[in-house]
């Protein structure tokens, strides 16, 4: 079955940096649109990033661009989420997920995901 597995969360300070791995399996990685979400308690699950199959294309959530960078390696079924300057509020449980597509389009909405990994913690201390 699909599987997506965050890895890369931690306790940093604010200023720091950190770089998020989601690790693909059960799946075609190259079909997928993948996307990086987040979630603190009492909210709903939030957009942060995504990037079309082929790393042709990306977007980025308003309080995210300039500070963070998705990526992909479609050779090792992995995206990461290169996260710097971070600040207390992005402080977050941090999702990945996939979305299967015929095209370079790319989604923004949680429910253009098919598939979630369980989320990595990033907590950012002031």
């Amino acid at each position: 079955q699909v599987q997506l597995v965050e890895s890369g969360g931690g306790l940093v300070q604010a200023g720091d940096s950190l770089r998020l791995s989601c690790a693909a399996s059960g799946l075609t990685f190259s079909n997928y649109g993948m996307g990086w979400f987040r979630q603190t308690p009492g909210k709903e699950r939030a957009f942060v990033a995504a990037i079309s199959r082929s790393s042709g294309d990306t977007k980025y959530g308003d309080s995210v661009k300039g500070r963070f960078t998705i990526s992909r390696d479609n050779a090792k079924n992995t995206v990461y989420l290169q996260m710097n300057s971070l600040k207390p509020e992005d402080t977050a449980v941090y999702y990945c997920a996939a979305a299967f597509r015929t095209s370079q389009r790319i989604g923004v909405r949680r429910e253009d995901y098919d598939y979630w990994g369980r989320g990595t913690q990033v907590t950012v201390s002031s």
